[in-house]
Parts: C-alpha cells; structure tokens; sequence
C-alpha cells in the first residue's frame, strides 16, 4: 500500500510525484547481497522529511547526461524528524530533528575510519559510495519524498540540538546535507585563508556556497564566474565579484581587472562536466573549467574540484567524453606545481561546525544561495526552472513544515 511519494524521474527533462511504499527498516536487495549486510536494518531510522532540497547532481540525471534509468526515485539532501527507530540505534530518539549527509556511510570500514565518508566501501556493491535517490549509488530511495530511511542512523545523523532554534533557520540546515559542505569542501582544499584571492566558476548552488564559504575562510576577494546575469547578481548580493564567460574578453583579464594581476591564490571547478566555453557563441567543453583553474591560479597553488564528472554520459559532445576521458592541460597543472582535490564531499567532516556556524550567525548560506521554499507537489515545476538557470537553490517542504 502507497502510504508516501517521492519525485521520480519520467526521462530526459521529465519528473514527476508517484506514490511509493512506505519506508521500512531495510537496506536495498542489491547492498544487502552484495556486501553481506543483514536485509534487516535495526541500525536505521526511519525520518519524516522535514526539506530536501533539488541538488544540480539531479539535474544532470533529469537533463538525460547520466545512465540513471527512468524510474530513479530523486533526492539526496535532506532534514527530517525521526519517526521510528531500529532497535540498534542507541543515541538518538523519536522526535530528533536531523540532518542527514548525501553520503551514505557505515561508520565501520577502513574508508569511514579515515573520515572520507563519500568512498564507504560497505553500502554500495558496485563501487565505493553512495548516496540516496541516484544513479550506481546502490539503489537507494530518494529523499525527495515525505518519509525515507537512513541506515547507521548513529553515525551518518547529525542531530540538531535545539529543535526549536533548528526549526526557525532550517532554511539554513536543510544546506548541511550537501551543498555547504560541499562549498566550503571546495574552498578549504583549495587552500583558502585568510587575505586569499579566490576563483570560484560557476554560480549555482554549489559556487555561491563554495563562495560564502571561502569568505568565512577569510578570502579577501572572491570572484565568482557564470554566464547566467541573475546568477551573477545573486553571487554580487553578498559581496562577490563576477566573471561573465560570455563576453570576449579572456577571463585572466577580467580577474587582472579585479585583482591587478590575471590569476589568484586558489580556484574551485563548481560546474562539472557540462561545462561550456567561452564567448556569446560558446557550446559544450566538458574540460573548460578544469583548463581554466589551471590557467587563473598561481604557482604552487591548490584547486578544489567539487564540480561532478562521471565516467558515462550519454549526452557527452565526443566519444572520450562520454566515458569521462576530457582534454585536460595536466602539463600546466603540473608545470604550475598545482594540487588538485577531486571527488564527492565527505560532508561529516564539515557538518558539525558548519552547523554551530549556522546556529551561532557566523553563517547566512540559505541567503547566499537564496533559498526558495516549494511543495512537493511543484517540485516538477522547480525542476524546470532550475533547469532554465534560476538563481535560487529550491527547498522542498513535503509536510508544511517550514514557516
């Protein structure tokens, strides 16, 4: 009996609101018989969905550029309140509110034990990682839903120690399941400190996070670099400069025109493999950003790569691309002696502090990312909008929750 729904995606640039079985204490038959876990999983909750927020890692799988097949329940970032509890789960109640990390980890294996949660190597058989509501990431339900469940519910849950205080700036919170983390994952590896001059291409969710967070590392000028003018004024609203990769003139110049110099201390790839080039006429370059971090950062510099790349895409502009082999200038990177960090966020490792930074008002994310509040029921049409480039990073609310 369908007692809760979920976004599902119908084919390329289609989701829909289906009805699905309510969540049970259980993990997926695939993660279960491939890794040797008990179906059973009295390590998990099951959480009421309080937000869950539309990532651009779904929109890469509506647009068609994943192999996700139709039928992918959606949804990896996500806040809930516990509804029910295994029996192994012995720090955390009915009635917590939580927040839940994209990466789904055991807290057991060496990977977890290392701290990079995002390659847990016993909750997908398929490879290391994985994450709920996507493609080859172990068959997770999606959290784009009203009710899902989350194993190693002690570990991967980060509970809000006020519920109250957590409920007035869940707009903020709902940011700690990916795209914070993610953001400030991006500025932190590429050595963002104090007086730094940072790069950040792209303005979507993820940039204008990566962004605000390098100003909380204590950049002295971030720049931020997009083709979309609404995006661009939005990384303006909270004390951005901007790039605008439409125009002719080369990007080192008009960074020269910020900075006085055409390249900065540190560089974040927020865009991934859809990338485009340069210029009014600009069509797809899968390597573009990757070359121009390289190209922008100084000497001994680092580049913080959150941006997605994956190794099949069906849409890919040529063969190599299509299985995730792009033209990457490696010799100036190496040349430059850079260091490069690749690969999903292990969003534990920042979580915590990211949110004592939110609870505390070190942090205004759901302002930088500008924060828009939908139902489920519309989220097909915040699909399509944030498809089109909208500025605003949009925030589910299955239950009515969010005041």
């Amino acid at each position: 009996m369908a007692d809760n729904r979920v976004v599902v995606y119908k084919g390329p640039g289609q989701v829909a609101v289906e009805p699905i079985d309510f969540p049970k204490l259980e993990v997926p038959d695939d993660v279960a018989e491939g890794v040797g876990l008990k179906k059973k999983a009295e390590h998990g909750v099951i959480l009421k969905v309080v937000s869950t927020n539309i990532c651009g890692s779904d929109q890469h799988m509506v647009r068609g550029r994943t192999t996700a097949p139709v039928g992918q329940t959606l949804g990896h970032e996500i806040t809930g309140e516990i509804i029910e509890k295994g029996s192994d789960v012995l720090f955390l109640e009915e009635g917590d509110l939580v927040s839940v990390p994209f990466n789904i980890a055991c807290g057991r294996c060496r990977m977890c034990m290392e701290r990079k949660t995002g390659v847990c190597l016993n909750v997908n058989p398929a490879r290391p990682g994985a994450a709920y509501g996507y493609v080859d990431m172990g068959g997770w339900i999606g959290g784009q839903a009203e009710y899902v469940m989350v194993p190693f519910a002690d570990f991967n849950c980060l509970k809000f120690p006020d519920k109250e205080q957590a409920l007035e700036k869940i707009r903020d919170l709902t940011m700690l399941s990916d795209i914070f983390p993610t953001g400030y994952h991006g500025a932190y590896t590429a050595g963002v400190t104090t007086g730094s001059t940072v790069y950040v291409a792209g303005a979507g969710p993820v940039g204008l996070a990566a962004a605000h967070s390098a100003q909380l590392l204590g950049a002295a000028v971030v720049i931020v670099g997009d083709a979309i003018p609404e995006r661009l004024e939005q990384a303006r609203s909270f004390g951005c400069e901007t790039v605008d990769i439409t125009l002719d003139t080369p990007i080192e110049e008009q960074i020269a025109d910020i900075v006085g110099e055409p390249v900065v201390d540190a560089a974040v790839d927020a865009v991934g493999f859809e990338a485009r080039g340069h210029g009014p006429e600009a069509h797809e370059q899968p390597a573009t950003v990757l070359n121009d971090i390289m190209s922008v950062t100084r000497v001994g510099g680092k580049l913080g790569i959150p941006g997605l790349y994956v190794t099949g895409d069906p849409g890919a502009p040529d063969p190599d691309a299509r299985e995730g082999t792009l033209k990457i200038r490696i010799g100036l990177g190496w040349a430059k002696s850079h260091s490069f960090t690749t690969g999903q966020c292990p969003v534990k490792r920042y979580n915590r502090e990211l949110m004592m930074a939110i609870l505390h008002d070190r942090a205004q994310i759901a302002k930088a990312v500008n924060a828009t509040v939908i139902s489920l029921d519309d989220a097909p049409k915040g699909y399509q909008e944030f498809d089109r480039g909208a500025a605003k990073k949009f925030v589910i609310d299955p239950h009515g929750m969010i005041s």
